[in-house]
């Protein structure tokens, strides 16, 4: 499956997000689409082809909240993950599927398995 991951560009998303999702068994079965990696293509583009986008809501970001906004209009599942103490928006509620708070980087990619068979929408074709 493709998983869009959408985040704000204000902390080190190489190393604190990309790098652990890249080096783990996720990255194995699914197809991760890191929108500041490789050919720029229309974010919006981008969604519409994935089967769920995955949110890091640590901070603040115009970007991502749009993301998150075409996504859910598309009705695209949403899992919005946080680092724990941060302060998030209480909109996520309304727009997804989960909200995973998180205490260092090593567990993400154990915790976002664990909630996409929750959500239901493991398609290996995709």
């Amino acid at each position: 499956m493709k998983i869009f991951v959408t985040h704000a560009k204000s902390f080190d998303f190489e190393n604190e997000l990309y790098a652990p999702l890249r080096n783990s068994q996720l990255a194995k079965e699914h197809q991760l689409i890191f929108p500041e990696e490789g050919e720029r293509k229309r974010t919006k583009d981008s969604i519409q082809e994935c089967g769920v986008v995955l949110a890091e809501v640590s901070y603040p970001s115009t970007g991502s909240g749009i993301e998150i906004g075409w996504a859910n209009a598309l009705d695209k599942p949403i899992i919005a993950i946080y680092k724990s103490g941060s302060k998030i928006s209480s909109s996520l509620e309304y727009v997804t599927q989960a909200v995973i708070s998180y205490k260092n980087i090593h567990e993400l990619p154990e915790l976002i398995a664990q909630e996409l068979k929750k959500v239901g929408h493991i398609k290996h074709s995709e």
